[in-house]
């Protein structure tokens, strides 16, 4: 069982919390690319329970740095961006992306000269991949960025978005690895009985499309879970037909990074980042991508819309179903067609989480065989915290190359292992340095 004291370590990523510590060793997503323009409007961005102010300047360079100026500490939210720099909007004195202070026009220039120095304020190192802007918030020598695979193709090849999860990070997390859900809570109802998500053929069984009816026939997935050089993989493997195992491969990536199942292949992939804005709640940001053709405009607008892991969202990325609504819940849909009753795989995710709470009380649990991945989670994160504390480098840090993982689902003949799964299906990308943990 979690102890109080195990549950406020995995979920408090402050400043000078442990696993803020964990979390600030390693690159953070802070904004998507695209939410940030040349000479634009400055964005807020709380990180880790932290404020910032982001802009890009006039030569496209991003800054990401203290909101509070150094003369007498306005906002500089409300600043001007303008000429390659931040100016304060109360004595206009301006910042660029490093936070160094390059005008203070209310003093005379040898004054000026003397406080430009003193003035500076924070700015946090910060990259852009994969449509991505990433931010370090360590205080020391960053590590090399993580290589992700969406990040690493083509553009015209992946969609990345984000939402928001108006609960802790952790069992949002959680909440991704955990694939024995998925016989129950995205399915549909049908004659008082849960169906597949998918309508079905009688006699069919190609994989597939037979892979949502195995998920309602077999609610008992065996677990295999073994440890690689940036995290661990898990594989759950259900009774298919003719004697088979349908399998359900998901990556985990330290700190933060998952790849989901639900995918055969030349099918999408899809993964998550799950980053804390404070305890209680966190951006979930969000990529799908095909390593052999591009996405098409109807791809890009669907997942904009909002299918599979991608939500609703309005234009601050805020799910259009939410903890504030009941994620619109509608009991007649549940009584006759949809086991939740609310629309969307993604917002049933979020609904069922932030339904643990705000910050889930994980003492008063009672686990079983199927919650095997997320307690090994728990595992590898508290250990981060340990690593740190003996001055040891956590897990995957320096091993920029290990991130390069794949998810996905596989066929086997019973009594196969995951080892060979994982050969089989994805070579050297199911993961390096295979270990049991």
């Amino acid at each position: 069982m979690f102890t109080a004291e195990e549950n406020a370590l995995l979920t408090e990523t402050g400043p000078g919390t442990p696993m803020g510590n964990v979390f600030r060793s390693y690159w953070m997503p802070v904004l998507l690319t695209r939410e940030l323009e040349a000479d634009g409007a400055p964005q807020r961005v709380r990180l880790l329970g932290e404020d910032f102010v982001a802009f890009r300047d006039s030569e496209g360079r991003v800054g990401v740095v203290s909101p509070r100026c150094a003369h007498r500490g306005a906002n500089l939210f409300f600043g001007r961006n303008e000429q390659c720099g931040l100016r304060c909007a109360y004595h206009g004195w301006k910042f660029d992306v490093h936070g160094q202070c390059v005008d203070v026009p209310t003093a005379e220039p040898e004054i000026a000269k003397t406080l430009k120095p003193k003035a500076a304020i924070r700015a946090l190192k910060v990259q852009e991949y994969g449509d991505i802007i990433w931010a370090y918030l360590g205080n020391d020598t960053p590590p090399p960025l993580p290589k992700l695979e969406f990040a690493e193709l083509p553009p015209q090849h992946r969609f990345v978005s984000k939402k928001l999860q108006q609960c802790n990070w952790a069992q949002a997390v959680e909440g991704g690895l955990d694939t024995a859900h998925f016989s129950f809570l995205h399915t549909n109802f049908k004659d008082g009985e849960r169906a597949p998500l998918m309508p079905q053929k009688p006699g069919v069984n190609e994989p597939k499309k037979a892979r949502y009816r195995w998920l309602v026939e077999d609610a008992t997935p065996k677990y295999n879970i073994l440890q690689h050089a940036s995290g661990l993989v898990f594989g759950a493997s259900r009774k298919a037909d003719n004697d088979q195992l349908y399998w359900r491969i998901t990556q985990f990536m330290m700190p933060n990074h998952s790849l989901a199942p639900n995918s055969f292949p030349g099918e999408n992939s899809q993964g998550n980042t799950w980053v804390p804005v404070n305890d209680e709640s966190c951006w979930i940001f969000c990529f799908a991508y095909n390593i052999e053709k591009p996405f098409s405009d109807e791809d890009r607008d669907r997942m904009a819309a909002g299918q599979g892991i991608f939500a609703t969202v309005d234009d601050d990325f805020v799910p259009i179903r939410n903890r504030d609504n009941d994620y619109l819940i509608d009991r007649n849909l549940q009584r006759n067609s949809n086991f939740t009753g609310i629309t969307g795989i993604a917002e049933q995710d979020a609904a069922i989480v932030d339904s643990q709470g705000i910050i889930a009380d994980r003492t008063q649990e009672m686990l079983g065989q199927t919650d095997l991945g997320v307690v090994r989670f728990r595992q590898m994160m508290l250990n981060a915290t340990r690593d740190l504390t003996a001055e040891n480098s956590p897990h995957g840090l320096h091993t920029p190359d290990a991130y390069l993982v794949r998810s996905g689902d596989a066929m086997s003949e019973d009594g196969a292992s995951l080892t060979d799964i994982l050969e089989a299906r994805f070579g050297e990308k199911g993961g390096a340095d295979l270990s049991e943990v």
